[in-house]
């Protein structure tokens, strides 16, 4: 059976919730799928793990160990190696919906081609609560800044690409001593391509543990600063509304104050924008620096 769609799952150090992801895998109502995991340089037992996974037969599984990256790295890897029409990201942490390939490749066969850059579906909490809300009934598809900012959808959704696409938008960038780029960076990239068929299922089961980027993010906003800035640049560059080109204006000036950049506005390519979020920016920077919070989620 030809795979359609490649699962693919970076991981650091997490054998020991890598299990889930595997299990729902096996429970797969589909098989034209295989699992692509890229170890990011783990250093606990994920290597001997996914190894007896391959043995056992079960699922068709590739396995990339390298160097540690980061999250970002370890995405641009996966695009490199995945060689099937579509692919998912379904993160060590999260498990797959038992029809969620099903789902994919059915809805896909019937309406995709190459007007459309993938499918867009829904996330779950592991007892089955969707997170966020619904996707708009009323339109087939649509780039997926325009669901949150004009259609105001909330709470992370689940995103298939077309490969040909994932491979075509330029890699994230690797920015000396640090691990993270927000991967929205090449989801917008995407959006200017063509939008995502909106599907209304459960693809994906969530869970938020402590040790994830989502759960992490001021840190990872002070840790990374090259790396937000980069995104920042294209985020207000393509920002479906000025609210938002607004918003990310102030991320911009804060992640600029964190290397030391007071060139920030000469260099903005929106520099009304910038000179009116600066003050904002500014609080921002100190509000980073001097919080004691993690995260900017809420936790129910």
């Amino acid at each position: 059976m030809v795979p359609v769609v490649t699962v693919f799952t970076p991981t650091f150090n997490r054998a020991y919730t890598l299990h889930l992801c595997y299990e729902s895998l096996k429970r797969q109502t589909s098989k034209k799928f295989v699992w692509l995991i890229i170890d990011d340089g783990s250093t606990d037992d994920t290597a001997e793990l996914v190894q007896q996974w391959i043995l056992d037969g079960v699922v068709k599984i590739q396995y990339h160990y390298q160097n540690n990256q980061g999250m970002h790295g370890a995405h641009n890897t996966a695009y490199e190696l995945i060689n099937t029409e579509l692919n998912v990201c379904i993160d060590s942490d999260d498990y797959m919906a038992d029809n969620a390939i099903e789902l994919i490749v059915g809805y896909w066969g019937k309406y995709g081609n190459d007007k459309y850059a993938g499918i867009v579906g829904l996330d779950a909490a592991p007892n089955g609560n969707m997170i966020g809300t619904k996707l708009p009934n009323h339109i087939k598809a649509s780039k997926i800044s325009e669901l949150y900012a004009r259609h105001k959808i909330t709470g992370d959704k689940k995103l298939v690409y077309r490969s040909e696409l994932t491979r075509k938008c330029p890699p994230y960038p690797i920015f000396a001593g640090e691990k993270y780029c927000p991967l929205s960076y090449k989801y917008l990239l995407i959006d200017q391509e063509c939008p995502l068929l909106i599907m209304n299922e459960i693809l994906c089961h969530v869970e938020y543990l402590a040790d994830g980027s989502s759960m992490n993010i001021i840190n990872q906003y002070k840790r990374n600063p090259k790396g937000f800035l980069h995104f920042r640049k294209v985020a207000m560059r393509f920002a479906p509304t000025y609210k938002d080109r607004l918003r990310e204006s102030i991320h911009y000036v804060s992640s600029n104050l964190m290397i030391n950049n007071y060139k920030f506005l000469m260099e903005s390519s929106y520099k009304w924008t910038t000179l009116l979020a600066t003050p904002f920016g500014i609080l921002l920077y100190f509000y980073i620096l001097n919080t004691n919070r993690k995260t900017v989620l809420k936790n129910n």
